[in-house]
């Protein structure tokens, strides 16, 4: 028996379609876990990849020969598209890797299901395993955004604080707030040390009257651009 050729060959059976679906549950699992390997996604997207790769076996089966069902449910399988909460890319690259994997099962080509589920999750975890892209999270360059009274000179109020626990600072912008009351004065620094950063903090409160102050990473500041 040719363990590559499509397992319908012979015609859609109780027996045949009994293997397809345990070869689809058991693949859709291994997928999930091999999703969920350095990731933080959440228990609904374990439980969908899990299942995804037999629903789309399903369909394929069920449709197998018929061009117009196939089309209707092509349609369908779009729909979802405008139903979903955006994901991620690794996220997104598990999901076509399930739903291939379930066009292969759905057609009768267990061995070639299997083979490509297993290769394309193992070098899914691979890449994810290489940190070439990762970002460093030990960064010392920070913005920070302070909030000061109309009395009280922003551009050099916080002089000898800076001087103090920065090894450089640049005042970027300042505006106008609260009706004209109240400046908002955005800072790019360079802490010398991130431990001593409430304490930074803290003698900054002291001069602008315990007002609002908001640090964060550069990174973050463009994404909410």
């Amino acid at each position: 028996m040719d363990i590559f050729a499509s397992i319908f060959d012979g015609g859609l059976t109780a027996l045949t379609f009994l293997e397809m679906f345990l070869a689809a549950i058991v693949m859709g699992v291994a997928i999930a876990f091999m999703s969920k390997y350095k990731s933080n996604s959440s228990k609904g997207f374990f439980i969908t990849l899990s299942i995804l790769p037999i629903c789309v076996a399903m369909v394929i089966c069920l449709v197998s020969g018929n061009i117009g069902a196939g089309i209707a449910v092509a349609g369908a399988f779009a729909l979802i598209k405008f139903r979903s909460v955006q994901g991620k890319a690794q996220e997104i690259v598990s999901i076509f890797i399930a739903m291939a994997t379930g066009l292969a099962f759905g057609l009768g080509y267990i061995a070639y299901g299997v083979i490509f589920g297993l290769i394309a999750g193992f070098f899914m975890m691979t890449l994810t395993k290489l940190h070439v892209f990762d970002k460093k999270t030990e960064s010392n360059d920070k913005l920070i955004k302070i909030t000061v009274p109309e009395d009280i000179d922003y551009a050099t109020a916080f002089e000898d604080v800076f001087q103090k626990y920065t090894l450089s600072h640049e005042l970027l912008k300042a505006k106008l707030t609260n009706l004209g009351s109240m400046y908002k004065a955005h800072f790019k620094i360079k802490l010398k040390d991130k431990n001593d950063q409430k304490k930074f903090l803290d003698e900054i409160r002291v001069i602008n009257k315990n007002l609002e102050i908001k640090i964060e990473s550069p990174e973050l500041d463009r994404l909410s651009l």
